[in-house]
């Protein structure tokens, strides 16, 4: 797996997590409350940031032997996530995502440190643009919560991408002309393990119900000059 990861960008890890535990992890995500980093639209919720603070049971999930395995492989026994987020498409919010790579991390405050720019806040929380050494030391865990197909809106990936830096536009349409696109459906349970710079994008499902993913960015090392980790 880590091999694929090197060579392509990305790598599934079928059943990884059991039905029991995907169940107990959406009850605990149902029982969410209104906050500053829960979207909701049409009373459901549809993103959450800070997932881990919000919900216990999702950074206990991230300490557990099921992700262990697979994250300390590839960043060694430090690394500890750094962001986590909840996303889910339903007829309510049945968003599309063009194609981008992962380029801002969450930190703790704005300090003005060279080469670590522009700087954003959301949900309150300041986010940043690192040198892309820092992005090319991540990595990043997605767990499905639900069966996603062809028609949930999966992830698209151009395998190799993340070897090339951070890729502007052009750069991006070279891309999409020379690689062809990897769909990456999964079944409930299946973990996505992916490097921030892949490039990837979604498609709005054409079905209606779930399409939830728990996304854990996970990093080995500190941030120099002073930053911290919003998450760590």
């Amino acid at each position: 797996m880590r091999g694929r990861l090197d060579r392509e960008g990305f790598a599934i890890a079928r059943n990884a997590v059991g039905g029991e535990l995907c169940a107990a992890l959406i009850d605990e995500l149902e029982s969410l409350k209104s906050d500053a980093a829960v979207r909701e639209k049409a009373g459901s919720t549809y993103a959450v940031r800070r997932l881990c603070e919000l919900v216990p049971c999702v950074a206990e999930f991230a300490r557990s032997p099921a992700v262990r395995s697979l994250i300390e492989p590839v960043l060694g026994t430090g690394a500890r996530v750094v962001r986590s987020l909840l996303f889910d498409k339903t007829p309510d919010a049945n968003w599309k995502v063009p194609w981008h790579q992962d380029l801002t991390i969450a930190v703790k405050e704005r300090r003005e440190v060279a080469d670590f720019e522009p700087w954003s806040t959301k949900a309150g929380v300041p986010h940043v643009q690192p040198p892309v050494t820092i992005l090319e030391s991540m990595l990043t865990l997605r767990l499905h919560l639900d069966d996603c197909g062809l028609d949930n809106g999966p992830l698209r990936v151009l395998a190799g991408s993340h070897r090339l830096g951070v890729l502007d536009s052009a750069a991006i349409a070279a891309m999409r002309s020379q690689v062809a696109e990897d769909l990456c459906t999964a079944s409930l349970g299946d973990i996505l393990l992916m490097r921030p710079l892949l490039l990837h994008a979604s498609s709005a499902a054409r079905i209606g119900g779930h399409r939830r993913v728990i996304h854990l960015e996970f990093a080995g090392e500190d941030l120099p000059c002073g930053l911290h980790w919003h998450e760590s």
